[in-house]
């Protein structure tokens, strides 16, 4: 009994002690996912337990698709080292089908370009060690006005396209007749389950109906913002958007700003720099958007950062978000598992500044002690206190990852 009365007030001051010291992880957690993303419901359709990695057609070639440009796209993807690292998914966007159903309804790829069609092109891509998806459209026509949309043919397209073997689908929001988003995307979500293939379901709706609100329970992933484009103002103000959502995001269902425009040549390479970076901290899908079989090695560099690419693909799943904004210097924080927090200090100004982030910012406590991992130097800042400081360059960022002792 003596025993108990001395080890129990020890053991309390000890785990006092530990906990001062280190990341207050169930409080940052409750920070950064609040209300949404703990109460939310999921699709219980299998894929997206983290944001997916791959590359999509449109914002390098928009309707320019060939069997060869796919061909050729997967081969690259496993040639580079690129699918190694969790870019798995090659993705058709617009103008892949002929403009008119054939007699019995269905969807009919464009022979032109596809001329051993759909299913032997699902075979090639499946050959390589890869998942291959494709686009449709919640209306009467794609956004191209090229091809059908999949409104009132819900069932019979879901069908088709697990007949040819894809794993993924982007669905648009175009020609839509003014119809709820929340019942045209649902009805498409049923008609995929039913086909009893899981097929990761991208909801492209554009942000304009709150869909991080309701989501969650259709799809794997939603778009917050319109189409991205390769401009800083475009990509700035996409991050933005999508940060509002934050709390929403989680594994099942993840926050969509649109695909990377890393490589199309509208930015500078710190500006892409800092485009990847924020994408990674806030679990934004990775879907390349430039041409990755003549890619430059400055591009491949951004891409393939194993370390930044771990953030994103973090099993905790909790989005980073801008946490500290002064000026247009600001810090952007998030929970990693295993106690760690990743942080980007983001010079949004037209020349060089010092970022700080005090310990408050990031939701450490103020005795912490971390070792910073530069996740862009590959270098390591031991015993630091207090706070994060670094002179970042005109547009750019530094990202870390912090570890408490």
């Amino acid at each position: 009994m003596a025993h108990d009365q001395i080890s129990i007030p020890l053991l309390l001051f000890l785990i006092c002690t530990l906990s001062a010291a280190t990341v207050n992880h169930a409080t940052l957690t409750g920070k950064f996912r609040e209300n949404g993303a703990m109460k939310r419901k999921l699709l219980d359709n299998g894929p997206g337990q983290t944001p997916q990695m791959g590359w999509n057609s449109y914002n390098h070639f928009p309707c320019k698709l060939s069997e060869e440009l796919i061909h050729q796209t997967a081969d690259a993807m496993v040639s580079t080292g690129l699918s190694a690292l969790g870019y798995k998914y090659i993705n058709l966007d617009d103008c892949w089908a002929e403009l008119n159903r054939d007699s019995k309804g269905n969807l009919v790829p464009k022979a032109s370009i596809f001329p051993s069609g759909m299913k032997a092109l699902a075979d090639y891509v499946h050959s390589k060690g890869l998942k291959i998806g494709i686009y449709a459209d919640a209306g009467t026509l794609t956004c191209s006005k090229t091809m059908p949309g999949s409104l009132n043919y819900e069932e019979q397209d879901a069908n088709t396209f697990a007949s040819w073997g894809i794993d993924y689908l982007k669905y648009d929001n175009c020609h839509n007749n003014g119809l709820s988003p929340q019942e045209r995307y649902s009805n498409m979500s049923k008609a995929l389950l039913n086909t009893g293939r899981p097929i990761f379901y991208s909801l492209c709706e554009w942000g304009q109906d709150n869909p991080a609100t309701w989501a969650s329970s259709i799809g794997n992933s939603w778009r917050t913002t319109g189409d991205i484009k390769d401009t800083w103002e475009s990509m700035t103000s996409h991050a933005d958007l999508n940060d509002v959502w934050a709390s929403y995001a989680g594994p099942g269902g993840w926050n969509d700003p649109d695909m990377l425009e890393v490589g199309n040549g509208g930015m500078s390479t710190e500006e892409y720099r800092s485009h990847f970076s924020i994408w990674a901290l806030a679990k934004a899908p990775l879907l390349i958007g430039c041409d990755i079989r003549s890619m430059d090695n400055e591009t491949f560099e951004l891409l393939s950062n194993k370390e930044v690419i771990e953030v994103n693909q973090d099993k905790l799943g909790a989005q980073g978000k801008k946490v500290k904004k002064t000026g247009d210097l600001e810090v952007w924080s998030g929970p990693l598992s295993d106690n760690r927090v990743a942080v980007v200090l983001w010079n949004r100004e037209s020349s060089e500044a010092t970022i700080i982030a005090d310990w408050s910012d990031i939701g450490l406590n103020s005795s912490a002690v971390v070792d910073a991992r530069d996740l862009w130097t590959h270098s390591t800042i031991y015993s630091i206190r207090h706070q994060l400081k670094a002179t970042v360059e005109a547009h750019a960022c530094k990202m870390y990852a912090l570890t408490p002792h």
